[in-house]
C-alpha cells in the first residue's frame, strides 16, 4: 500500500487541499483510493506516535489503525491519503529547541516504522519566510516574536535545510514540495499527485484557489474559455491562469501585509531572496520533487 502523507507546512492550504480531496473521495473510493476524514485518525495516529516514543510497534499496530482509520476492507486499499499540519508539531513549538520542527524525522520513523512493508511518501507546501513567519507567529499563544522563535534567526532558515534532514534520515521516503506562493496555479496537479491519478482526469475543485483570488468576471470568462478549449494542455492552462491573474486578481486577496518590528522592506526583500535561492537548492535535491507552475 501507498502511504501518502501531506504535513502542511502551518499557514500554507489551511485544509482546503484535504477537502478537495475529501470532495473527490467517493469518486475515487472503487480505484482502490482511501481519503478518511480527519477525525478519523489525526488524533488516534499522533497518539499512537506520541505513546511509541520511536520505539517499535508492534505487528498488529498497522492493521489496528487501519481498521479505525478506513470504512472499507483495508486489503482493497491502494493507496492512503492522511494530510495533517500539526504532524511535525504545533505552531508554538515549530522552533522548538531552536531548530525547526525538531521532532520531524523521528515522527515520520515512527510513521513509516508502524506502515513497515508499505511506501510512505511525504507531500509538503513550503512558504516564503517573508509572510509564513508572521502568520505563524499569529497562529501561537506566544507574546513575542522573540519567544516563537526560540532563538532562530529567520535570516537563517532555510526549508532546505529540514529537507536535509528527512532525507539523510529516510532518504527511502520520496518527498513532493511546492511553493505556496503558486499554489493557486498547480492546485489540481496536487490533488490529482497526492490521489495518484491521471494529470488528465477532471476533478471536482480543480480551481478552487484560484477562484478566490480573481475577481467574477474574470473567472467567469476563464471557465468560458476552458469550455471553448477543451483540449488544452496543464501547461497551457498555466499560461492561461497567469494571463488571467495579470488582468483580473484582486489585490486585496494577493497583497499581504507584514507587521512585525524591525521587519523593512529592505528587510522583507532579503528573506524572499534567501528563499527563491534556497528553492533552487531543493530543486536539485536526489528523492526530492518541487512541483512548479
Amino acid at each position: 500500500m501507498q502511504v501518502i502523507l501531506h504535513t502542511g507546512v502551518h499557514c500554507t492550504d489551511e485544509d482546503r487541499l484535504l477537502k478537495c480531496l475529501l470532495r473527490n473521495a467517493e469518486a475515487w473510493r472503487h480505484e482502490g483510493v482511501a481519503i478518511p476524514g480527519p477525525s478519523k485518525y489525526r488524533k488516534l495516529l499522533g497518539d499512537s506516535i506520541n505513546m511509541l516514543k520511536g520505539t517499535e510497534p508492534s505487528a498488529e499496530t498497522r492493521e489496528i489503525l487501519l481498521d479505525a482509520i478506513i470504512q472499507d476492507d483495508p486489503g482493497k486499499i491502494d493507496r492512503l491519503v492522511l494530510s495533517n499540519d500539526n504532524f511535525f508539531s504545533v505552531p508554538k513549538l515549530m522552533f522548538q529547541n531552536g531548530l525547526l520542527y525538531l521532532k520531524a524525522e523521528a515522527r515520520l520513523q515512527t510513521l513509516v516504522n508502524i506502515f513497515d512493508g508499505d511506501e510512505v511518501e511525504l507531500y509538503m507546501g513550503l512558504r516564503d519566510p517573508a509572510t509564513f513567519l508572521p502568520a505563524a507567529f499569529a497562529a501561537t499563544p506566544h507574546d513575542s516574536f522573540g519567544a516563537f522563535m526560540a532563538g532562530v534567526d529567520p535570516m537563517h532558515l532555510r526549508w532546505s535545510d529540514l529537507i536535509r534532514r528527512i532525507r539523510d534520515a529516510l532518504p527511502q521516503v520520496p518527498i513532493t514540495l511546492w511553493c505556496n506562493e503558486d499554489t493557486p496555479l498547480i492546485w489540481g496537479q496536487i490533488i490529482r499527485e497526492m490521489a495518484g491519478i491521471e494529470m488528465t482526469r477532471k476533478i471536482s475543485g480543480a480551481f478552487d484557489l484560484f477562484a478566490q483570488i480573481i475577481d467574477k468576471e474574470g473567472m467567469k470568462r476563464f471557465r468560458a474559455f476552458l469550455a471553448e478549449n477543451p483540449g488544452i494542455n496543464e501547461r497551457q492552462k498555466r499560461r492561461v491562469m497567469a494571463a488571467f491573474l495579470d488582468k483580473y486578481a484582486m489585490d486585496e486577496e494577493i497583497e499581504q501585509d507584514v507587521d512585525l518590528p524591525g521587519w523593512d522592506a529592505a528587510y522583507i526583500d532579503m528573506l524572499t531572496e534567501i528563499y527563491e535561492d534556497d528553492l533552487e537548492t531543493i530543486a536539485r535535491m536526489p528523492g526530492v520533487t518541487l512541483i512548479t507552475p
